[in-house]
């Protein structure tokens, strides 16, 4: 058991950007950058074999097979997974996802 490759996706990285540069807007810059460094350590935590998270509910996902995990108890990442890799493929504020 180890670790697996971990492919994320463009819109993940434009999201996590947005985000940082919504929290740098309100004079938080050390904060913002503080957010980036936490989410891609908890994407490269994903990374682990131990680690197998719920399939997602929201249906759009679900038919995709994407799996759920929630950051800082605010975000969803929503992802794919194998036994050799890991793919982000979305990252969204939980309260902004349709019920």
């Amino acid at each position: 058991m180890g670790s697996r490759k971990v492919t994320i996706l463009d819109a993940t990285v434009d999201e996590v950007a947005r985000i940082a540069f919504f929290i740098e807007a309100k004079g938080l810059p050390v904060t913002a950058k503080k957010f980036v460094d936490d989410a891609f350590r908890f994407f490269d935590k994903l990374s682990s074999e131990k680690i197998v998270h719920r399939p997602c509910k929201y249906l759009p996902w679900l038919v995709l097979n994407y799996r759920c995990a929630n950051f800082r108890k605010k975000y969803i990442v929503a992802y794919l997974e194998n036994s050799k890799e890991i793919v982000i493929c979305d990252f969204i504020l939980q309260k902004s996802l349709p019920e």
